[in-house]
């Protein structure tokens, strides 16, 4: 009897060791994503509800900083800014990225190493891609003054007229990002059925005729999904901004995230930058929202 009991107090020992084990090995994982996600998430959104600069005293104000954002004719000017930048790059982006992806679709001799040196771009660190390019763009030394001296011309401003400052972030951007649109567009490409573009080859369709009505439709949520992610991407943009232009000249290339920047660390008001970068992270919460719904709606039609 003893012995029955003894073996029965075993097997729920070993039934409760199986069922808390799953839960043991995942703990470690767990306290490290509280701990560097969670945690710095909680922090920042307690943060933005106070008014903080260094030496201070710490007051609580509540929502005032999220409703002081709205009327700040700087933060309104970056965002501006930042969504000008967004939206043309990840356009031209798209664009090329998928003229690209065509071409690269064939088979032909070279299109391996052709296919590798057109993603070199995207592996290259940022920082390093905007020195390169401060380096083309510098109006006394520059690569594009030379080539224009050789040419009989004078030196070229980029950096120091507002307009040419931002069309060349905006084509820093595109050259650096390009590969990343190319890559998730050549993929859904590879991925599609062949037998209706035999289908339509048989029908005698021509090329233009096979991508408006085949490749293009069936393309269209890979498109989505590439735009999104690189939108999200983009809306933080940081580095070669900071590296290139510091926002300048004058407020031309101050995207948000250098505003945010300079809010916190120039200007010292932590608890305003805290307001707005949450205010930024919901603003493209809410854009990767409507583009779920929104590829949900294409996958239904």
């Amino acid at each position: 009897m003893q012995s029955g009991t003894q073996a029965r107090k075993y097997r729920l020992q070993g039934a409760g060791l199986d069922l808390a084990l799953p839960y043991l090995m995942l703990a470690p994982g767990l306290m490290i994503v509280l701990g560097v996600l969670v945690y710095p998430l909680w922090d920042g959104l307690r943060a933005s509800t106070r008014a903080y600069r260094y030496g201070s005293p710490i007051s609580d104000v509540g929502l005032q900083n999220y409703v002081h954002l709205w009327s700040d004719a700087q933060f309104l000017n970056s965002l501006w800014v930042t969504v000008k930048f967004v939206a043309l790059s990840v356009s031209i982006e798209a664009v090329l990225g998928f003229a690209l992806a065509l071409f690269c679709l064939r088979e032909f001799r070279g299109i391996r190493l052709l296919r590798t040196v057109l993603i070199i771009p995207m592996v290259i660190t940022p920082v390093v891609v905007a020195i390169v390019f401060r380096l083309i763009y510098a109006s006394d030394a520059g690569m594009l003054t030379v080539i224009s001296e050789a040419l009989g011309g004078g030196a070229v401003q980029i950096l120091g007229k507002p307009l040419n400052a931002f069309i060349g972030l905006v084509v820093l951007d595109v050259w650096e990002w390009t590969p990343l649109m190319f890559l998730i567009l050549l993929a859904g490409l590879q991925s599609l059925p062949h037998e209706p573009f035999e289908a339509a080859r048989v029908d005698g369709a021509g090329a233009w005729r096979v991508f408006a009505d085949l490749t293009f439709p069936m393309m269209r949520p890979v498109l989505a999904v590439a735009i999104v992610l690189r939108t999200i991407d983009a809306f933080g943009t940081f580095d070669q901004v900071f590296v290139l232009t510091r926002g300048g000249p004058g407020e031309a290339t101050r995207l948000v995230s250098i505003y945010g920047y300079d809010t916190a660390f120039k200007f010292q008001q932590t608890g305003y930058a805290a307001a707005l970068f949450v205010t930024i992270g919901l603003v493209v919460l809410a854009l990767a929202f409507s583009a779920i719904r929104l590829l949900r709606r294409i996958d239904a039609s």
